[in-house]
């Protein structure tokens, strides 16, 4: 158990042996995919089909609440969008799908697009203890840390992580002036370069850590909960990585503490994300929908300033979705995906008020 003795490396050669590489088509570095594998565009067609399924829902008066992917009809989309989910899970585990319409359309339009595009992928969860269903990435100048704003609110860089949920989505209204560039790079790649190099920390990895919960516990429990960082459930991996919430839960003082082999662990996760053979980096542009299986990929960005127009403001919109083909996951995985089984709804932090958002409500006064 995270917090036990470990004093350097594990003498505990038999549970290392067990450890295998893992064998998924999402084991890749980025020096060796073409553009090709991750990115695809839309046809002018298939645009024009976005238009229409947003002119249907307005013509049927439906809200967010009560919208079905049977009200947002995309004939040719909808069987691009079913592939791009397989890939996902069986494949590279991320998409990058370019051309959705932008130009013309208010931010609600947009913010309903992606809402339809997200019926047709499975199902959101919520992405804090407000409730939000879809959250705003963009700099809301507000102080960030636990219980206060995430970083995703602000316009510094996000070092490699993944998100609390099966699958992540970020739909592109519009770019800063600079910077805030996108990097994906595989968690599969990680582990098994991890292992070749150290294998007695990566055991380590597969044990559970205290994790802060970052103020998004549930009423009456406690601040931290245990997880570990990477896990195998009926042959498939996953990893769950945001190292900052491991270190906030040693404020603590009920939570054991990190050894010294736990935290060179951590380290060597770092060192390997950085090297930049193992990274997928590019530029989003407005109208781009970005897709990540959280289990297999980490994903960051860079620094991004804003313009001094609202037009030159960077602004995404994100959901967490539980997928209907998503990986069984292990048991130790429960604190935070309370359904292991496959294709289950899972993941997410729960609304504290049972109340969920479609538009992120945070003042700056």
């Amino acid at each position: 158990m995270a917090g036990g003795r470990h004093d350097g490396r594990r003498d505990n050669q038999s549970e290392m042996a067990m450890i295998a590489p893992i064998r998924e088509r999402s084991d890749w570095r980025g020096t060796d995919l073409d553009p090709s594998a991750w990115l695809t565009r839309l046809e002018p067609a298939q645009a024009d089909e976005v238009r229409a399924a947003l002119a249907a829902v307005r013509a049927s008066g439906k809200g967010y609440h009560d919208l079905t992917r049977e009200d947002f009809p995309l004939p040719t989309l909808a069987p691009l969008l079913a592939k791009v989910a397989g890939i996902l899970e069986d494949g590279i585990g991320f998409q990058l799908v370019r051309g959705f319409p932008v130009d013309g359309l208010s931010k609600d339009d947009l913010r309903m697009i992606f809402w339809g595009l997200g019926k047709h992928l499975g199902t959101a969860v919520s992405q804090s203890s407000r409730g939000d269903l879809i959250g705003d990435v963009r700099d809301m100048h507000l102080n960030v840390g636990p219980g206060l704003q995430r970083g995703y609110n602000s316009n510094v860089g996000q070092g490699f992580h993944t998100d609390s949920c099966d699958v992540s989505a970020l739909f592109v209204l519009r770019q800063g002036i600079s910077g805030g560039d996108s990097r994906l790079l595989s968690a599969v790649a990680v582990h098994n370069e991890m292992l070749r190099l150290r294998p007695d920390l990566v055991a380590l990895l597969y044990e559970p850590f205290y994790w802060s919960w970052q103020g998004q516990q549930r009423p009456g429990e406690l601040p931290y909960y245990q997880q570990p960082v990477f896990s195998v459930q009926d042959g498939k991996f996953c990893c769950r990585i945001i190292a900052a919430h491991i270190h906030s839960a040693q404020a603590f003082p009920d939570v054991p503490r990190l050894t010294a082999a736990q935290c060179e662990a951590i380290a060597l996760v770092a060192e390997i994300c950085a090297r930049p053979e193992f990274h997928v980096h590019f530029k989003m542009e407005p109208g781009d929908l970005e897709i990540m299986n959280s289990h297999v990929t980490f994903h960051g960005r860079t620094t991004f300033e804003d313009g001094p127009t609202e037009e030159t403001t960077r602004h995404l919109l994100r959901m967490w979705l539980a997928m209907p083909g998503s990986r069984p996951l292990s048991p130790l995985m429960g604190a935070l995906y309370r359904d292991q089984r496959a294709g289950a709804v899972r993941g997410g932090f729960p609304s504290t008020s049972g109340v969920h958002l479609y538009e992120t409500k945070v003042t700056t006064d």
